[in-house]
């Protein structure tokens, strides 16, 4: 993430709603402040926002629930209305908290509260939902939610207050009755922090712009950071420390020694792909070592990278005798006969750092004798599929892809990289991190053959150089993007290689 000047930002913490609501509570139990005090921040925040988006004052509809994000939209109502603005509040059910209550009695004194929507007063206006934010509990009934698809099919504007009505906030997940039609908000304010909806699919791609308002509440996060479980602090991956990507004195073999297993005639592309992005982010040497009959088509297409024939895993055992070989890549293009079995099985014995990718975890998922060999110096990076069959109990709509990665990387003792434009990061540890290539972090050029491989051979080379596997793969996925941004529309996967330069340059490395 860049801001105007082009500079590299750090990225933040991520909260589920109960994470929010503790915090807001520990403030105003404090006697720091009240929650009526917190919902005028609240509210004067998206006001802000909205008319930084739309300066000239214009028609507001503002949906209001129940609850405390209703009473957020009372307080945004008579902002808007004292700026000029020509406001109506849709409020299907009275307010039912108090401080909503109090705030629907101010806006009362200015302006108009109807329980039923007129579809004459959506056209051109900005439509403001206010409806159940971060508090939905629930599936969301059709009448409300239709009000804000009715609202886009009449040409509004919509800003989400919190998160978009109808999208859980810690799983990202739609919960709506019938058939949820709403599109994409235009703009979505959130306070303090982002949520997890905000970045999980679907709602990440439902947010819109983001905007994020500082209500006062940052040194409880602090206190919050201390009494959380490893599972539930939650960060978005950041730009990598440039301690992990740049070289000083030493020769090759300083930064390590990657092999990249392929598979045979014909089949090599995929590794050959993981192998040059292992060489471009760094390491000191990259082998790949392949069937004897595929040496000549592999030396055909390589310069840089080495080449070594492995028949089989006694020809893998006796390479990794040489104590300078530093990480291994098994997978892309590998296959999923008995001699693929066994090499992964003589990679995993030899406990070094290795990537797991594409047919590795197929293989994987077949057979418990492999799985049992899995160790903590590993990095897993299924896709949803690949998943699923890994991990059959977790791929279900039950669980969040966030608590799902959590959990498969307890299972299995190693770091798994749940890929997606929702990346999910996690160590056995716990403390998961989320990737995510949405907004102005978006990425779609992705979505092509290969790129998952270069993603692994990415890996491979941060593992090579030392770095630890959970910050080689969240260095990896970060890498991974912004080279896809920096090439653009057209991308194809043996392009990213060749943008890392430019991205290691611009990181100053």
């Amino acid at each position: 993430m860049q801001n105007e000047n082009g500079k590299f930002l750090k990225m933040t913490e991520i909260l589920s709603s109960a994470q929010m609501r503790a915090i807001e509570a520990a403030q105003i139990e404090s006697g720091d402040t009240t929650g009526l005090a917190l919902m005028e921040l609240a509210g004067q925040g998206v006001v802000d926002a909205i008319c930084a988006r739309w300066p000239a004052p214009a028609k507001a509809v503002v949906f209001c629930g129940p609850g405390n994000n209703g009473g957020d939209g009372y307080v945004i109502a008579r902002k808007l209305a004292e700026m000029g603005w020509q406001v109506l509040v849709w409020a299907p059910v009275a307010p039912a908290t108090p401080d909503a209550v109090a705030n629907a009695q101010r806006w009362g004194v200015l302006g108009q509260v109807v329980k039923h929507l007129d579809p004459a007063c959506l056209p051109g206006c900005v439509a403001v939902d206010a409806l159940f934010g971060t508090g939905l509990t629930r599936p969301v009934a059709e009448k409300f939610w239709s009000a804000l698809a009715q609202a886009q099919q009449a040409g509004a504007k919509l800003v989400a207050v919190d998160i978009l009505s109808g999208i859980c906030a810690d799983s990202g997940q739609i919960r709506a009755d019938g058939a949820y039609s709403v599109q994409a908000a235009d703009l979505t304010v959130t306070f303090q922090e982002p949520k997890l909806g905000h970045m999980l699919l679907p709602g990440g791609a439902m947010t819109g712009a983001l905007v994020v308002v500082d209500i006062g509440l940052k040194g409880r996060m602090a206190e919050l950071r201390a009494g959380a479980s490893a599972e539930q602090v939650t960060q978005t991956v950041s730009p990598p420390d440039l301690a992990l990507l740049t070289k000083g004195a030493g020769h090759k073999y300083s930064y390590g020694h990657a092999l990249v297993l392929s598979g045979g005639v014909g089949r090599g592309g995929a590794a050959r792909l993981a192998a040059r992005a292992a060489l471009r982010v760094g390491a000191g040497l990259v082998t790949l070592c392949c069937p004897p009959a595929a040496l000549i088509e592999n030396a055909a297409r390589l310069d840089a990278i080495m080449l070594r024939p492995v028949a089989d895993e006694v020809a893998l055992t006796n390479a990794l005798t040489d104590p300078r070989i530093t990480a291994l890549c098994l997978g892309p293009g590998l296959g999923l006969g008995r001699r693929e079995c066994a090499l992964v099985a003589a990679a995993l014995r030899s406990k070094r750092p290795i990537v797991l990718d594409a047919d590795a975890l197929s293989l994987i998922a077949q057979n418990s004798d492999l799985r049992a060999l899995v160790h903590a110096d590993c990095v897993l990076t299924p896709h949803a599929g690949e998943f699923a069959r890994l991990w059959p109990d977790l791929g279900t709509s039950e669980h969040s892809k966030l608590k799902a990665t959590c959990r498969a990387a307890q299972d299995i003792g190693a770091v798994v990289l749940f890929k997606g434009a929702d990346t999910v990061i996690a160590g056995p540890d716990g403390f998961p991190e989320i990737h995510v290539a949405l907004r102005d972090r978006a990425a779609p050029w992705l979505a092509t053959a290969g790129t998952g491989d270069v993603l692994a051979g990415l890996i491979t080379g941060l593992l090579a150089r030392g770095i630890p596997p959970r910050s080689s793969a969240c260095t990896g996925a970060w890498l991974h993007v912004e080279a896809a941004r920096q090439f653009g529309a057209g991308l194809l996967a043996e392009d990213l290689p060749d943008q890392l330069p430019q991205v290691l340059r611009r990181l100053g490395a």
